[in-house]
């Protein structure tokens, strides 16, 4: 019979809704429970495509001794960290502080009052086991010990989230300090930065492509071009379909972690398109332009919105679908041309995965070679894709995270206007009205739907910077005024509801749901954080409108994120990017113009530097403030150069535009 978790929309929940554990979903009357019988809890925390979640889950908590322990002796409750980030936070912090490191599955011994005891990640079930006796013998035996344990490690966790610590403006000298330390740490060989196992650097690589644009840096651009290069010819980048899996465990980005997530994706897809804007690399065009159909062909949902994620494993196997023998290439593809693939694709008959099997790695240099080769370079590529979709495939998460679709929407819509993807765009425009359709309930933000319905966890800071810098993309390619009117009000709530008081943030609102402590992570890593999102959509909003009071919230958030970007440039990279663009300006651009496909207006979005904002539309168009009082020249089409609203004399060749943005 199924548990409670049967009624949870989240994906990873109902993988558990069948286990003969008795869970609980995060709730009051979780700990109430706890309280009324007496005993922990346990807090088990997790997500959908989570490899070790799934041993874990397989091991213990569907076997029905260990779950008879768990039922016995605890108030066992389920945690989708994606679904409510801010209990993850809490916790992981605690497990850190007791452990030196965290990961998921986290597993976390907890008071009836929440107060984490003792805390963990993966155990095995021979240990998990012997674990819980121990546990239930300090609860009943060692009370005061367990509990004076729990608030030491609350005390710590208090500590860890403190706020107002030191500041430091932006400046040139505190971001070239920055390029420094990622060029410290550069793989010269492999790119990335740092040793296996080693995770997509997209913020840094943002960063870095915007420190070249402002500083002419060589060295910072040759960064990313490497690392990006060596990423989407390896493993980590799925050769056959598209996309980038979350991390690989090799220091060649040989072998991958399988998971897809989907913030990964688009925040690769604004590096390659980015990168290609720059350089005109026909490579990184097209992994741009593949990530981009990766998102929407196999991330997008019915009832609108983009899905998390998709798993690692299929039939519990990890690497399944995606690992090949040079006998299978040659069973999928016929002799020759299953040889010609192993050679092109790095398939030997040693592997270099598990059980003789190897990953897929773009080993020829093939994008630029003779167009026959090109052909049946494609015609291989379908053909394995044909075949690989006979194997078992991997479960995918399909719950809406809000912020997780905002970076995918700026994303897309950079993508359509720089490649006049159409897909893109439209996609960015439809996938911004689920956000402001779907998930902003009463004026504040949700931070999950699924299947069309909205979930009940609150949005958090990151969710409010993430959705607002989308809406704010999508009312540059639009012109459309309630794209901007809807960035302010989430702004206005962030500001309102989310401020320390000190010009910093916290990632909680100050009436959501009392954790043991008030999470404010300053740290940019697999996503940015809840500050640098919020800096960002706070510096465009600024930019577009000229309501300078945003901006001055922007700089004094930034600069109490200025230290980490700094000293801890690899942790900031997304940070690091927004202070580039405001130390830039940014450069404001309205072009006046009743012809999007006016040359002017591809000259604007193809020249003009990372972080510009950039408005085309009829001159005093209404609601669009970057439009106002801006005519056109004698009847041509006009660009209007501009930093906080100062702008220079108007042009109308992209030749001058060129001029203006280099002054």
């Amino acid at each position: 019979m199924a548990n409670r978790l049967a009624e949870a929309t989240s994906p990873y929940l109902q993988q558990h809704q069948d286990n003969p554990v008795d869970w609980w979903q995060w709730s009051p009357e979780a700990f109430e429970e706890a309280r009324r019988r007496d005993v922990p809890v346990i807090i088990s925390v997790g997500y959908a495509a989570c490899h070790w979640c799934h041993v874990m889950a397989h091991e213990s908590f569907e076997d029905d001794g260990i779950a008879q322990q768990m039922n016995d002796g605890f108030v066992s409750i389920k945690v989708d960290r994606e679904e409510r980030p801010d209990v993850d936070a809490v916790y992981m912090t605690a497990t850190q502080a007791m452990t030196g490191q965290g990961g998921w599955p986290m597993t976390v011994f907890a008071t009836p009052d929440g107060d984490p005891f003792f805390c963990g990640t993966y155990f095995p079930k021979p240990h998990f086991g012997k674990l819980l006796d121990s546990v239930t013998t300090a609860w009943r035996e060692q009370r005061e010990d367990v509990l004076k344990q729990g608030a030491a490690v609350v005390q710590a966790v208090g500590g860890a989230q403190l706020v107002g610590g030191p500041t430091a403006p932006i400046s040139a000298d505190l971001l070239a300090a920055a390029a420094g330390g990622l060029a410290k740490e550069h793989d010269e060989t492999y790119g990335g930065f740092g040793g296996a196992p080693k995770f997509p650097p997209h913020m840094n690589l943002l960063f870095l492509l915007r420190h070249h644009e402002r500083t002419g840096s060589a060295e910072a651009l040759e960064m990313v071009r490497h690392t990006a290069e060596q990423m989407g010819r390896g493993g980590l980048y799925d050769q056959l379909a598209g996309g980038f899996a979350r991390y690989a465990v090799d220091n060649t980005w040989t072998v991958p972690h399988f998971e897809k997530m989907l913030y990964d994706n688009a925040l690769l897809l604004r590096v390659y398109t980015q990168l290609w804007r720059l350089t005109g690399d026909a490579f990184a065009r097209r992994i741009a332009d593949e990530t981009a159909e990766f998102l929407l062909r196999d991330l997008g949902t019915g009832p609108g919105g983009l899905a998390s994620a998709l798993d690692a494993d299929a039939e519990g196997v990890e690497g399944l679908t995606y690992a090949w023998t040079p006998a299978e290439l040659i069973g999928a593809l016929g002799e020759a041309d299953g040889t010609w693939a192993a050679d092109l694709f790095g398939v030997t008959t040693a592997g270099t995965f598990e059980h003789g099997k190897s990953v897929l790695v773009l080993a020829r240099d093939i994008d630029a070679a003779d167009p026959s080769l090109v052909a049946r370079w494609q015609d291989v590529r379908q053909r394995l894709l044909a075949a690989r979709a006979s194997r078992p495939q991997p479960a995918r998460d399909d719950k809406v995270v809000a912020s997780w679709n905002g970076l995918a929407i700026t994303a897309l819509a950079e993508h359509g206007v720089l490649t006049g993807s159409a897909s893109s765009r439209d996609a960015a425009i439809t996938l911004a009205g689920v956000l402001a359709d779907r998930h902003l309930v009463d004026g504040r933000l949700r931070r999950v739907s699924r299947d069309g319905a909205v979930g009940e966890p609150a949005g958090v800071l990151d969710d409010y910077g993430c959705v607002a810098e989308a809406f704010l993309a999508v009312h540059q390619i639009t012109a459309d005024p309630r794209w901007l009117g809807l960035a302010k009000e989430l702004l206005d709530v962030a500001l309102a509801h989310f401020g320390t008081g000190e010009g910093g943030f916290y990632d909680t609102a100050d009436d959501a749901e009392k954790l043991l402590t008030r999470p404010a992570d300053p740290t940019d890593n697999a996503t940015p954080s809840g500050a640098s999102a919020i800096c960002a959509a706070l510096v465009g909003y600024a930019a577009l409108t000229g309501e300078t009071s945003y901006r001055e919230a922007a700089d004094a958030a930034l600069a109490t994120l200025g230290p980490l970007i700094g000293g801890h440039p690899r942790f900031a990279g997304y940070s690091a990017a927004v202070a580039e663009a405001a130390l830039t300006g940014p450069f404001e651009i309205a072009v006046a113009t009743s012809d999007p496909a006016d040359p002017l207006v591809a000259a604007a979005f193809q020249q003009a530097p990372g972080g510009t904002v950039i408005v085309v539309g009829e001159p005093d168009r209404p609601g669009v403030p970057l439009l106002a009082d801006r005519p056109l020249t004698d009847g041509a089409a006009t660009a209007y150069v501009c930093r906080g609203f100062v702008c220079e004399r108007p042009v109308t060749t992209a030749q001058d535009l060129g001029i203006r943005l280099k002054q």
